[in-house]
């Protein structure tokens, strides 16, 4: 293909770049050069004056939960157990006569004036299994039946941390009668449609042997790097699968990827389950879902084994822990999220080479819940982005979706405004501008050059437009995509 006509987005420059072509062969940039001209057998794209960005990269999503939201009972924004139950009694009563589970998903319980209780779902629901999902995703509200059905004890509060994680393939398979062989494909051609060009996917499955066989199948060329969990890393050793290694090709280009181990160390916010060094308001410190003795040996594994690690963390004292454990290993990786940090973990984690795995979009929700559940302190030390920029750690933006959108836009939207474009930022002294913002969505890529891939992006607005953080937001929340290439092969196009 020749792209001509294109305005490249400069994130490592000032001011916009002067019209350039852009010359794909082999799935790769070849050239990118003002006088280009059209060779024998070369498709012939006009971009008339539209703005080039490289392809955008979601660095944390659950992909298969993604692609069911489809077909999940939406409790979002609930402000109540009883208006959720109320929703969850619509669901039930117009459910089919076949139905074998209904799975919900989105409320936030951490300020309802009640809590859940298996109770109060159970006489919503009748025997219907039903599982809610929070919208943190570390716990289920279950009914007696859904517990029952999927090996659960009884207990009148939702399943949280550990145990919901080991429950949540066996429900995720149920569901999967539910979201049907299409669900995949249609949920990578929206994120397509937003500029996506690959997904770092953290679904709870054996990804390094599920994405090989349910790639062909999706048919939307979407890069997809997989990853393991501990509970599947002696098989992932065992296939001698390591960080970087290509699982899936087509003609020749790798569009699946091996990835991280992922760790989910401590609990949430929400869930008040995130490990801190202070004790919450109404008490405890959260949950350590993994001891820092355990911490070490699993990154001492992955290092041994070539792969890279995930560490999700979101508590204060968890980043210590893991931090602790990624200086003790030599491992190498990501902290996830890195939502609350203690003194001096940026500067930290720069000299140890991690990089902070980010999801902006979630201060959307939890500004509104952080002082009350964490206190004004740590309130003020939450999604620290610009400190973390200043002291030179790599940025990687992604959604965690289900839990926010997959939605790059709105992740940058949330990270240089840090609001809803008609609230006021909340600590805007830890906001992004837009070029370091888009640049940890594009993986580090300053602009399209030769010798990158062919993963391309047309917008029809400049996203590095002036205006205030707020109108910024707005615009970037509205940005128009006009084209996306993976590996110079279009996956979307309006124009």
């Amino acid at each position: 293909m020749l792209l001509a006509n294109a305005r490249p987005v400069r994130l490592g420059a000032t001011g916009p770049g002067a019209p350039v072509s852009v010359r794909t062969r082999g799935g790769r940039v070849v050239a990118v050069g003002a006088h280009l001209r059209r060779e024998p057998g070369e498709e012939l794209v006009d971009a008339a004056g539209r703005w080039l960005l490289p392809g955008l990269w979601d660095a944390h999503v659950h992909l298969g939960q993604w692609a069911r939201r489809r077909t999940r009972l939406d409790l979002a924004g609930t402000a109540s157990a009883a208006e959720a139950l109320d929703r969850v009694r619509g669901a039930v009563a117009a459910s089919p006569a076949a139905a074998t589970v209904l799975v919900g998903v989105g409320h936030r319980p951490a300020t309802w004036a009640e809590p859940p209780t298996v109770s109060a779902l159970d006489g919503a629901t009748g025997p219907l299994p039903v599982v809610l999902v929070s919208g943190d995703a570390h716990g289920g509200w279950l009914n007696s039946a859904a517990l029952g059905r999927f090996g659960l004890p009884w207990r009148d509060s939702p399943v949280v941390e550990a145990e919901w994680f080991d429950a949540l393939p066996a429900i995720l398979a149920a569901e999967d009668e539910l979201a049907g062989p299409g669900a995949y494909t249609d949920a990578l051609r929206a994120a397509a449609a937003r500029g996506i060009v690959g997904g770092v996917d953290y679904e709870f499955e054996p990804g390094f042997s599920a994405w090989p066989r349910r790639y062909a199948t999706v048919g939307v060329g979407v890069r997809v790097r997989t990853s393991t969990y501990p509970r599947d890393l002696d098989a992932a050793i065992a296939g001698g699968v390591r960080t970087g290694d290509a699982l899936a090709t087509v003609e020749g280009e790798p569009m699946v990827t091996m990835g991280s181990l992922k760790i989910i160390s401590d609990g949430s916010l929400n869930t008040r389950t995130a490990a801190c060094a202070d004790p919450y308001p109404t008490g405890g410190h959260g949950v350590q879902n993994v001891s820092p003795a355990d911490l070490r040996d699993l990154l001492g594994r992955a290092r041994a084994h070539g792969l890279t690690v995930a560490l999700h963390a979101i508590g204060d004292a968890a980043a210590a822990a893991a931090l602790d454990a990624f200086a003790a290993t030599g491992a190498e990786g990501t902290i996830e999220h890195a939502q609350l940090l203690p003194a001096g973990a940026p500067g930290r984690m720069a000299r140890l080479g991690l990089a902070a795995s980010v999801q902006p979009a979630h201060l959307l929700d939890d500004r509104h819940v952080t002082a009350s559940v964490w206190g004004p302190d740590r309130a003020r030390r939450s999604f620290p982005l610009r400190d973390l920029a200043d002291a030179g750690v790599e940025l990687l933006m992604g959604s965690d979706a289900p839990v926010a959108p997959l939605d790059p836009w709105l992740a940058v939207a949330a990270a240089v405004h840090r609001g809803d474009p008609d609230d006021p930022p909340w600590f805007p002294a830890q906001a992004l501008r837009s070029a370091e913002a888009l640049r940890a969505s594009t993986g580090g890529r300053n602009e399209v050059a030769p010798g990158s891939p062919a993963d391309l992006v047309l917008l029809d607005a400049d996203p590095l437009a002036p205006g205030s953080p707020a109108e910024v937001a707005r615009a970037l929340r509205a940005m128009p995509v006009a084209a996306t290439w993976v590996a110079g092969r279009p996956l979307h196009r309006t124009f």
